[in-house]
C-alpha cells in the first residue's frame, strides 16, 4: 500500500481473487452503471431488485457505493467457485433482474446501444477484471469514497457524494467495517441454482 500512495495513485482496482487461490474469485460481483439519464433512484431501485433475487435464491448479498455515479452488489463465495462458473450465476441473476426493470436496465454493454438504461454488469466477473476497491477515494469534485453500507441504507435518500475522505473515517469508527462479511462469509451457487428453479 505504501509503495501505491508514493506512485501518487488515488484510486485502487482490485482483482476479485487473491494471490492464494488467483483463479477462483472471493466474490461475485454486479455492478449497476446508471447512464447520465438514470436518476440515483433508479439504480436504488435496481440494486434493492437484485437484492430481493439474490434473496430468493437463498444468497446472502451486501452493498457499496461505487464512489462515482453507481451501486456494487457483492456476494461472498470464498474462493469456492472458478471464473467462468461465478461469470455464469452472475448472468443468471442480472438476467432475472432485467427481466423484472425492462424499462430502466439492460444487459447491453455497449453505451451507444443501451441508450438511457441502467447497465447490469455481470462481465465484472470475469478473469482480470477490476472494479474501485471499497473504501477507494475517487478522482471526482468532493474526493467521494466507495463506502460499503447496511441494506436499510439502500434507499431513495442515498446519494453517492455522500460519503467522502473527510468522513470515512467517522463512518468506520460508528459502524465498524461493513465489508467484512464478503470477506467472511460464503455461499452456494449449487442451492442457490435449486432454489431459483422451484
Amino acid at each position: 500500500m505504501l509503495y501505491v500512495a508514493n506512485l501518487g495513485c488515488i484510486e485502487i482496482n482490485p482483482w476479485n481473487s487473491t494471490t492464494k487461490k488467483i483463479g477462483n474469485p472471493t466474490w461475485m460481483v454486479i455492478d449497476i452503471d446508471p447512464s447520465d439519464k438514470n436518476n440515483f433512484t433508479e439504480v436504488v431501485d435496481t440494486a434493492l431488485a437484485v437484492k430481493a433475487t439474490l434473496e430468493k435464491a437463498g444468497i446472502s448479498s451486501y452493498c457499496k457505493t461505487s464512489g462515482a455515479s453507481g451501486l456494487h452488489v457483492y456476494v461472498p463465495l470464498k474462493n469456492k467457485y472458478d471464473y467462468v462458473t461465478v461469470k455464469d450465476f452472475a448472468h443468471i441473476i442480472a438476467s432475472l433482474v432485467q427481466e423484472q426493470l425492462p424499462g430502466i436496465t439492460t444487459l447491453e454493454r455497449s453505451l451507444s446501444k443501451r441508450g438511457p438504461k441502467i447497465y447490469i454488469d455481470y462481465l465484472q466477473n470475469r478473469t482480470g477484471q477490476t472494479l474501485a476497491s471499497v473504501y477507494s477515494v475517487r478522482p471526482v469534485p468532493g474526493a467521494s469514497v466507495s463506502a460499503p453500507l447496511e441494506w436499510k441504507e439502500v434507499n431513495h435518500q442515498l446519494s453517492p457524494k455522500q460519503f467522502t475522505m473527510q468522513n470515512i473515517f467517522q463512518r468506520l469508527k460508528k459502524k465498524g467495517d461493513l465489508f467484512l462479511p464478503v470477506l467472511n462469509e460464503s455461499n452456494s451457487i449449487d442451492k442457490a441454482l435449486k432454489a431459483l428453479t422451484v
